[in-house]
């Protein structure tokens, strides 16, 4: 049996991922999406057409992975979507982007917190 929990691939993995400027990712994808999403599905299966969020929002990394299926690999960052203007931080979603290997957008999955005052549904 293999054990992993000490080989240098979690080196290079995290290397990667380190590499990579998340912050960025995750505000530009906020920009071209103009802080809405569109076509939500809550929990109780709930459906919300559009969902404005606030501005400014300071995004905070709480995650990130490098997937592999079959001959795809994938990059997974997760992130806390934070007030920018609260003190101490406000988190009113969570947002998972998905990356192919050339960087190159692929999927999103939002976590949002209807019951918050900041968010319009």
């Amino acid at each position: 049996m293999t054990i992993l929990k000490n080989h240098p691939v979690w080196d290079n993995l995290s290397e990667v991922v380190k590499g990579i400027d998340a912050n960025a990712l995750v505000l530009e994808h906020l920009a071209l999406c103009d802080y809405q999403i569109s076509g939500y599905w809550d929990e109780s299966d709930r459906f919300y057409e559009t969902i404005t969020l606030p501005r400014p929002l300071s995004p905070q990394l709480i995650s990130s992975g490098v997937i592999f299926t079959g001959d795809k690999r994938r990059i997974q960052l997760k992130f806390t979507l934070n007030l920018e203007t609260a003190n101490p931080p406000i988190s009113i979603a969570e947002l998972m982007l998905v990356y192919d290997e050339n960087l190159e957008f692929v999927d999103e999955n939002w976590q949002i917190d209807l019951n918050s005052e900041f968010i319009k549904v």
